[in-house]
């Protein structure tokens, strides 16, 4: 997933008795301990703070926060942080052969991979404050495939740190030196974006850890709490943030996608304070910021995809949200309400916040988006929907283990407490389909998918993003691999057929119709994938007509491999094994980008 760190800035009075006396002793520590200058009664502590020399705020923070890494279960150990290799190193093909018509290119995976040997929480008189699991610097895994002059296929590898200007500012450092700010007491979580923002300018660490994305031949890495990160697909260094030129300077989604038929890149951006919810969207040569529109949201939704169609624009809002006025009365910072209203949004392209047509749906979280498109009067949304979110974990002060663990059980093990909500399985994810009468405003919504298997990351084909389709393709989630780590382990894939019935007997039906066909394609025990891409064949001509790229981990062997698997024969063993020389730990999203043989001359 991503890391959901917003960029808050904390406005208002300190109501709550802890808050208002912890800070009473960040008064009081400063001035024993820095020897402040004297303040007349009209001083705000924070103007004060902002005159303090940086060595001074170091020292407070070196004085009052201690920082601890969060261990890691052994069954957990692939979520472990590694080391770069430095230049790229060629790989081989330890099983099958690369396929002749495979695409030269470069496919590339992101993920958190925190520095200083993991992530941290952090203790304090204010409290405690955590990382949660999706935080982390990013990561990028790079594989190039290019063929040599009698056609032979060379393959390298490389891995590369996401060098944001946060990166290099603790790296400097050479320790942890941004405070958690996501999880914990309230007043350590509020100290920490003071402090942050006092010390270093901004309240959180900018990771790039989430995605990848491709618009006017550049790449970028995401995570949607601030501006996107181009980098060298070849050197996998870190270039500069993308702003559009200047005019897009808010968070950017980790998911933009690229409107059929235009090119046109269109995006959302999520803030914690008004305007809440911002959209937009981008010239296919990526130089001009052609639409901006404040949506008028309500609340600070914690919304992580968009979607598109040949028209619309789709907007997810769903109840997780991040609350300051909730954070300062004693709260936690995001949180998901199970009760609370869901809807999705669908606006005209160039549309603003009136034109936007809601529909009401069934209390739900989505993350991600597999594909949209409008079929007659209605506007199909299909995606990964569970009935709890995972971000940001349990409420503050239950077993955090205990409730990863619960919530990944096998759905058909939960059980429903007796106001009905399920007590194990609420992270079980299924494919889901709304069809939003554009006319009538209706809305017929189903699982698409059983309780098999819970499924998640989904891709598609790109060239069909925003049109009709016939195949998605997800990881499928490894439940009880999962449960026993308290983390989310998929061992295997599976292919989607919209058009095809599940013909499975006794014929099984979703909420109000037949479930789909779904045809998988699983590891061997104790191997689980991470940053799934398509690779289309070139010349192909069905949808399907190509390859998923996954990295994939051996726990037993401690061997990180990639595999290739043809989408057309998905259930078969994969076609290509190619081992690496380290291991590459679980991470979030992958992309491949085709590239000539001409583009690698200086790899």
């Amino acid at each position: 997933m991503s890391s959901f760190t917003y960029a808050l800035q904390v406005n208002g009075n300190f109501q709550n008795h802890s808050i208002s006396h912890s800070f009473d002793h960040l008064k009081t520590f400063l001035s024993s301990t820095i020897k402040l200058p004297k303040m007349s009664v009209r001083t705000d502590i924070a103007k004060t703070l902002k005159n303090t020399s940086n060595w001074m705020l170091d020292a407070f923070v070196d004085s009052a926060f201690q920082f601890v890494s969060q261990p890691l279960l052994p069954s957990q150990k692939n979520f472990a942080p590694v080391e770069e290799i430095g230049e790229a190193i060629q790989v081989f093909c330890t099983e099958g052969n690369i396929p002749e018509d495979f695409r030269a290119g470069v496919y590339i995976k992101n993920g958190s991979n925190p520095l200083f040997g993991g992530l941290k929480s952090t203790t304090s008189i204010f409290g405690k404050s955590s990382h949660i699991w999706v935080e982390g610097e990013g990561m990028l895994h790079a594989i190039y495939f290019v063929k040599d002059a009698r056609e032979d296929w060379i393959i390298s590898y490389k891995n590369r740190f996401v060098e944001s200007e946060t990166f290099k500012l603790e790296k400097q450092r050479n320790k942890p030196s941004f405070l958690p700010a996501v999880e914990g007491d309230s007043p350590a979580i509020i100290a920490a974006y003071l402090l942050n923002m006092l010390r270093f300018g901004v309240v959180n660490k900018k990771t790039g850890s989430t995605s990848i994305f491709e618009h006017s031949g550049k790449l970028y890495a995401v995570s949607e709490n601030h501006l996107p990160l181009e980098f060298d697909p070849l050197t996998l260094e870190t270039m500069e943030e993308w702003g559009v030129n200047g005019a897009w300077d808010r968070a950017f989604t980790s998911h933009p996608k690229k409107a059929p038929g235009t090119g046109e890149l269109v995006i959302i951006g999520a803030e914690a304070q008004k305007p809440f919810i911002v959209a937009g969207v981008i010239s296919a040569d990526g130089n001009t910021l052609s639409h901006k529109v404040d949506l008028k949201f309500n609340r600070a939704t914690l919304t992580h995809d968009i979607g598109v169609t040949q028209k619309y624009n789709v907007i997810i809002d769903h109840p997780l949200t991040v609350d300051v006025n909730r954070l300062v009365s004693g709260g936690p910072l995001i949180k998901y309400d199970k009760e609370g209203y869901a809807r999705i949004g669908v606006m005209p392209r160039y549309g603003n916040a009136e034109s936007v047509k809601w529909f009401d749906v069934e209390t739900n979280c989505t993350f991600h988006i597999l594909n949209s498109f409008e079929d007659k009067n209605e506007v199909v949304v299909r995606g990964c929907r569970a009935l709890e979110s995972m971000i940001p974990g349990p409420d503050h002060g239950l077993n955090k283990f205990d409730w990863f663990s619960r919530g990944f059980k096998p759905i058909e093990m939960s059980k429903k407490s007796s106001n009905g909500f399920t007590q194990e399985g609420y992270l079980f994810v299924r494919v889901y389909e709304w069809r939003l009468n554009m006319e009538t405003g209706d809305v017929k919504e189903r699982n698409l998918t059983g309780t098999d298997f819970a499924m998640e990351f989904p891709i598609i084909n790109e060239d069909f993003t925003g049109v009709k389709h016939k195949y998605g393709y997800t990881q499928v989630v490894d439940s009880m691999a999962s449960s026993s780590c308290g983390m989310a382990k998929f061992g295997g894939l599976a292919k989607l057929y919209f058009e095809e019935q599940d013909k499975t007997l006794p014929a099984r039906e979703g909420k109000t119709g037949p479930l789909i066909k779904v045809e998988y394609h699983r590891f061997e025990a104790n191997n689980f994938c991470t940053g799934i891409a398509f690779v289309s064949k070139h010349g192909g001509v069905e949808e399907d007509d190509g390859w998923i790229v996954s990295y994939v981990h051996n726990e037993d062997t401690n061997i990180s491999q990639v595999h290739i698997i043809d989408a057309r024969k998905f259930g078969s063993k994969a076609v290509a094994k190619i081992t690496l020389p380290q291991r590459v730990p679980y991470g979030f999203h992958g992309i491949f980008i085709p590239m000539s043989n001409q583009a690698f001359k200086n790899l």
